[in-house]
């Protein structure tokens, strides 16, 4: 890569639209929350170990918790250590015993994977317990030092409490959008069944692998294989998950090679990178896995740092055991897949439909309902999208040799992006309490409709976007504005018919 396009890429994720400043809040908001972890185990005088785990929980409980409400949100904070408590001592006892800590480990796996049919509260509470156990491996703890880390647990999450419940509640100003339902499936065939049993299996043979490479830190290629199979619904989504890590990786561990190895632990040099890097975790992670990657592996070699270990040579054996995690979660991903046609048809369906929803949101406030706001459904839209360029991975991906695929795959996430900029523009103009209702808005509002059913057929009768408006053409410049979006929403839709219909002997999607 040269350096033009190097910094193309810095400005790509770091200058990408961010409504309401929302990612840079919460990005600042972790940096606070986990600095008052480390800070308080610090002046409470507990051990270096200690302080990591306080740390280490305190970014995990900002990281995973995401439930639609404040309060949703708080009682999974608080239900942590249910979860991490035992984990905690399960692995510390068992740290003699390798063949039941393993055993033990690939337990916590399926389990973790498995809650996540219980929406949010599942999915943080799984990977809470499954980073317990790797936090242990990765400081070596034993059961003497169990009451330590248990206090440092609990005052993480009492810092993190503070912070995002009570001094900084970005939440209660900016509704959390509610996290998509996976996708439909009965029996082996449901997702978390299917992938509990693909990331036990990519963690048992990440396990094995890992341990021929090295005895001491083969956690890594177990955590590798778990981190992949996060947010993935298809193998092609699992396989790009997978380079992408490995990449954000290599790119870390380059980094770390100029950075934490020179610095060997300094204490103030190596607190100053290490919030760097969670604020670059939580800043990237929405828009790019391998970015995350990157200051993930950068922070790892800080702390190694910290704890006296870090040599070049641990850096390579870090990339060694991503890369064994890597092919692990491709060797598991073979059982029971699904394939990225499928999942990708899903999730464009959920998103052109989220489209019409906010469409139907904002021409209604535009003409005079106050009770409606498109603001939430628009938030939901970008995180559907972010499902959709996930989904799109593998066929937009500069390894695939399937051109044609290739063109119309990003053809549809352009048209896409068109879709998700006039929705926050519509939503901006519906915010405005002086933006009054226009007859025009109406007729926009319903060929946005028929363009949506045009691609995803209704499941009920007849227009339902907005009611007839009893008025005439205002020309108020709030409506002309909403008019434009409205027009660009239509045009951006009608141009998704082409790719996403397109001939079955080489499908992007099934057409409908």
């Amino acid at each position: 890569m040269t350096r033009g396009a190097g910094l193309a890429a810095v400005r790509k994720y770091f200058m990408a639209p961010d409504p309401g400043r929302v990612r840079l809040r919460v990005s600042s908001r972790a940096v606070l929350g986990i600095t008052l972890a480390v800070a308080l185990a610090e002046l409470l005088g507990l051990s270096l170990t200690a302080s990591i785990t306080a740390g280490l929980a305190a970014l995990l409980a900002l990281f995973t918790v995401g439930d639609s409400t404040v309060r949703r949100q708080a009682v999974t904070t608080a239900l942590l250590p249910a979860v991490g408590f035992p984990v905690l001592a399960l692995a510390t006892f068992l740290h003699g015993a390798p063949l039941l800590r393993d055993a033990s480990w690939l337990l916590v796996v399926f389990a973790g994977v498995y809650a996540r049919r219980w929406g949010p509260r599942g999915h943080a509470l799984g990977i809470f317990a499954f980073m317990q156990f790797f936090v242990t491996q990765f400081l070596h703890a034993l059961p003497s030092q169990l009451p330590e880390l248990y206090a440092a647990v609990a005052l993480a999450l009492l810092a993190v409490g503070a912070v995002r419940f009570v001094a900084w509640c970005i939440e209660r100003h900016v509704p959390p959008p509610a996290a998509p339902a996976p996708l439909p499936g009965t029996g082996l065939a449901r997702p978390t069944t299917r992938q509990a049993f693909q990331a036990t299996a990519a963690c048992a043979v990440a396990l094995a692998a890992g341990q021929l490479i090295s005895h001491e830190r083969w956690y890594w290629a177990v955590g590798t294989a778990w981190w992949i199979f996060v947010n993935t619904s298809s193998r092609g989504e699992t396989l790009v998950r997978g380079f992408r890590r490995l990449l954000g990786t290599v790119a870390g561990i380059a980094a770390g090679l100029l950075i934490a190895v020179p610095l060997g632990g300094a204490t103030a040099p190596t607190a100053l990178l290490v919030a760097v890097c969670v604020f670059g975790i939580f800043y990237t992670a929405p828009l790019s896995y391998s970015w995350m990657m990157f200051f993930v592996t950068v922070m790892a070699g800080l702390l190694y740092g910290l704890l006296g270990v870090l040599h070049p040579g641990l850096l390579l054996l870090r990339f060694q055991e991503t890369a064994v995690g890597a092919i692990g979660a491709a060797i598991g991903v073979a059982l029971l897949p699904v394939t990225t046609h499928a999942a990708t048809n899903a999730w464009i369906e959920r998103a052109v439909t989220c489209v019409h929803t906010c469409t139907t949101a904002a021409a209604r406030r535009l003409a005079g309902d106050p009770g409606v706001d498109p603001a939430p459904h628009a938030a939901e839209l970008e995180i559907l999208l972010g499902r959709v360029r996930l989904s799109l991975a593998p066929l937009v991906h500069p390894l695939n040799p399937l051109r044609a695929r290739k063109a119309r795959a990003r053809r549809v996430l352009a048209l896409l992006d068109d879709c998700a900029r006039e929705i926050r523009g519509l939503a901006a103009v519906a915010a405005d309490p002086d933006a009054s209702h226009d007859a025009r808005l109406v007729a926009a509002a319903w060929r946005v409709e028929a363009a949506v059913h045009a691609l995803v057929p209704p499941a009920g009768p007849g227009r339902t976007a907005v009611t007839e408006a009893d008025g005439v053409p205002h020309h108020h410049p709030g409506a002309e504005a909403a008019l434009g979006h409205l027009h660009g929403l239509e045009q951006a839709l009608v141009g998704l018919a082409a790719p996403l219909k397109t001939s079955l002997r080489a499908p992007l999607v099934p057409a409908a």
